[in-house]
C-alpha cells in the first residue's frame, strides 16, 4: 500500500474556507462557539478537538520602495497590506510524537502510512497533546478524549479522496501518493523560481528537511519563514530529545564513576 498524504500549496489558498466546511459537514464536527475573534477574516483562530482543518490569514505590511538618493537607512512608507494564507492540518509526522507518547496504543499508523487516534480506546491522558511539536491534538470538553484529523481514513478506505481536498475550488490542498506529491511539489517550486518567486520553499517534504519528525505526510509550500505561519522553524519530536537526555546522563555518570575510582587508585 503506497504511503498517502496532502501537499499544500500556500500560493493557490484564497482563503474560502471550503476545506474548513467540507471537513466539519464530513466529520460531523461541533461548531467551535461562533466567537469573533478578533483576528482579521480568522474566526477559527487555530486547530483544536473540533477545527480539523484551520484557514490562516497573515496580514502582511507592504512599504514602498526608499526613495532616491536618500539616506542609505532611510524607510519607505507603508502602502497597504499582502495577504499569506494557508490552510493548516495534521502533520500525520513520519516519526510522530504523538503515537509514540500514548500508553493505551489508542494512536495508531493506518495502511496509507497516516496518524490515527481510536476514539473508542483514547482514555483522555492528553500525553499525545503536550507529544505533539505542531500543537495539534486537542481534547473535548465534553467527553476529554483526543481527536485531530483523520486525513478522512474512512474515505480513504474506499478510495475516495478527503473532503477538505475535494472541496478546494484552486488545488491548494492536493491529496496522494507522498512520492509523486513530493515530485510535484518541487517542481513547482522550481516554477516558482522562475518566475521571479524565489522565496518560495517547501516544508517539512522529507527527512533530510526536518529531521526532528523524520518528514511529514502533510507538507507546505510556503512564501515566508515557517513562523508567519504559526508554524514551528526546526520541530523536534520529544522522544528524540529524550534519548539524548538519557545519553548525556549516561556519559554524566560514566565520567563520575571514572573519577571516583581514580581517586581511589591514586589514595
Amino acid at each position: 500500500m503506497p504511503e498517502m498524504g496532502f501537499f499544500t500549496d500556500t500560493t493557490l489558498c484564497i482563503g474560502c474556507k471550503a476545506c474548513e466546511v467540507a471537513c466539519k459537514q464530513w466529520n460531523q464536527l461541533p461548531d467551535d462557539g461562533f466567537i469573533f475573534s478578533g483576528m482579521s477574516y480568522d474566526n477559527t483562530a487555530q486547530l483544536g478537538a473540533s477545527t480539523w482543518r484551520h484557514v490562516a490569514f497573515v496580514e502582511k505590511p507592504v512599504m514602498t520602495p526608499a526613495p532616491l538618493g536618500g539616506d542609505a537607512a532611510a524607510q519607505g512608507s507603508l502602502a497597504g497590506f499582502s495577504w499569506l494564507m494557508m490552510s493548516d492540518v495534521c502533520k500525520h509526522c513520519e516519526r510522530a510524537g504523538c503515537l509514540e507518547a500514548c500508553p493505551t496504543g489508542a494512536i495508531v499508523r493506518t495502511e496509507f502510512g497516516t496518524v490515527y487516534i481510536q476514539p473508542d480506546v483514547c482514555n483522555g491522558c492528553g500525553y499525545c497533546i503536550s507529544a505533539c511539536p505542531f500543537g495539534v491534538v486537542d481534547r473535548r470538553e465534553d467527553d476529554g478524549r483526543a481527536w485531530k484529523c483523520t486525513l478522512c481514513y474512512d474515505r480513504m478506505k474506499e478510495d475516495m479522496t478527503p473532503a477538505c481536498a475535494k472541496a478546494c475550488p484552486t488545488s491548494s490542498i492536493q491529496y496522494g501518493e507522498l512520492v509523486q506529491l513530493r515530485v510535484r511539489a518541487q517542481e513547482r517550486v522550481e516554477e516558482l523560481h522562475r518566475r521571479g518567486k524565489g522565496e518560495a520553499y517547501l516544508y517539512g517534504a522529507d527527512a533530510a528537511a526536518q529531521p526532528g519528525t523524520e518528514g511529514l505526510h502533510a507538507f507546505f509550500l510556503l512564501m515566508d519563514k515557517p513562523e508567519a505561519y504559526n508554524l514551528p522553524p526546526d520541530p523536534v519530536v520529544p522522544t528524540r530529545l529524550g534519548r539524548k537526555s538519557w545519553a548525556s546522563m549516561t556519559g554524566a555518570v560514566l565520567g563520575l564513576a571514572a573519577a571516583a575510582a581514580l581517586s581511589v587508585v591514586s589514595r
